[in-house]
């Protein structure tokens, strides 16, 4: 075939992407180049090419390399996520990325460590200007709550009330961050803690902030777990444990849960089952990260343990984003130098999309209180 015949071909197939991506936004009550906060403003041409061929990918990478921009980036995907354009646009990529979740354990023990040195090592003074004075990197519970600080403290005293602790008990924090439930429940309700991370940056952090008080943090995959407990939480952690993963991370938490005890899971959540994880999140974010449904909760516990109790509220999640961009962006100058344009891109994408997508109700904040089928069940908190 000759270039001017390759020519004939490519030209029409490329008008019709570019006409695609404009019927795929209005859908969503998008346009390009339009005037409204929310419209896409179009700094290179080939860019819409890109998005309709690499789907979420091409959309993230993009906007990363400043081909186009939105005045309120969280209303853009507010709008594209809340017209399900994503279910209709699935690509190749996309559903391999599921099957490959299926087929391999992709947060296996040898790929456990890789989110914590991408993800939470970027640096503890990063994550000071970010979040709320104890650091809390998970949803904050805005029910009484007017700040991120009082948010946040309201979500670590439900849970500490929802587990029911008292002085003298163990708790064991599964994934504990930089120890702000550990810290808390040290402090206010007396009890003996032990975390579990895989950021090294979030181990020395805890060991440093907290301790003069009964806690103890290790580095430490949470299936090598074998001490009995008399509480158990897992918060903002059970995103990393995979689909393949679900019935061990069970396993153990029944293996470390004393008889009469309770587990809370916090966790975002997937509304359906076959949902894969998207793809720009994967790669830039969080590796090998992934969403449970209800359903996958459910197997997993199957015989284990009882659900006692389920709490939704990602909806605060919003607010909770909204108020990290606002500390990220005011901060922003300190870091600048050091990470580069190309980074501040990529965490306004991240923290802005997934505020549109709770917005949406795409994704879901869950807490689930589990037992070893307790006699008399539990006294819903809220």
């Amino acid at each position: 075939m000759t270039s001017e015949q390759q020519n004939a071909v490519e030209v029409p197939a490329i008008g019709r992407s570019r006409h695609l991506l404009g019927d795929i936004l209005a859908k969503a009550d998008i346009q390009i180049n339009g005037e409204r906060p929310w419209d896409l403003q179009l700094h290179r041409e080939a860019a819409q090419d890109e998005i309709i061929a690499r789907h979420s990918l091409g959309l993230g990478e993009s906007y990363m390399r400043g081909d186009w921009d939105a005045q309120d980036l969280d209303q853009f995907f507010h709008r594209l996520l809340g017209a399900r354009i994503p279910q209709d646009y699935r690509n190749w990529r996309q559903s391999w990325r599921a099957l490959r979740s299926y087929l391999i354990n992709l947060q296996s023990k040898n790929r456990s460590f890789n989110v914590g040195e991408q993800h939470y090592d970027l640096g503890n003074e990063f994550y000071s200007t970010m979040l709320d004075s104890r650091l809390t990197y998970s949803c904050g519970y805005w029910k009484e709550a007017q700040t991120l600080d009082q948010a946040q403290e309201a979500k670590l005293d439900l849970i500490c009330r929802k587990l029911e602790l008292k002085p003298g008990m163990r708790l064991l924090d599964i994934g504990c961050g930089w120890g702000s439930l550990i810290g808390y429940a040290a402090q206010k309700y007396q009890v003996e803690c032990v975390g579990v991370t895989i950021s090294r940056e979030q181990q020395a952090y805890v060991t440093e902030r907290y301790g003069g008080l009964p806690i103890t943090v290790s580095l430490q995959d949470y299936r090598e777990l074998q001490e009995p407990f008399d509480r158990i939480a897992s918060v903002g952690m059970f995103e990393h444990v995979g689909r393949k993963n679900y019935r061990t991370f069970m396993e153990t938490a029944e293996r470390c849960l004393k008889k009469d005890g309770l587990m809370l899971l916090h966790t975002i959540g997937n509304n359906q089952r076959s949902a894969s994880t998207d793809l720009w999140t994967e790669k830039y974010i969080f590796p090998g990260g992934e969403l449970p449904s209800i359903g996958q909760l459910g197997d997993a516990a199957d015989h284990l343990l009882v659900c006692e109790d389920l709490h939704n509220f990602g909806y605060d999640y919003d607010r909770t984003l909204m108020a990290w961009h606002k500390n990220f962006e005011e901060h922003w100058p300190r870091f600048a130098d050091h990470y580069g344009q190309r980074f501040y891109r990529m965490w306004r994408y991240y923290l802005l999309s997934y505020a549109g997508a709770f917005r949406a109700r795409s994704l879901q904040l869950w807490q689930l209180m589990y037992s070893k089928f307790r006699a008399g069940g539990v006294t819903r908190v809220s």
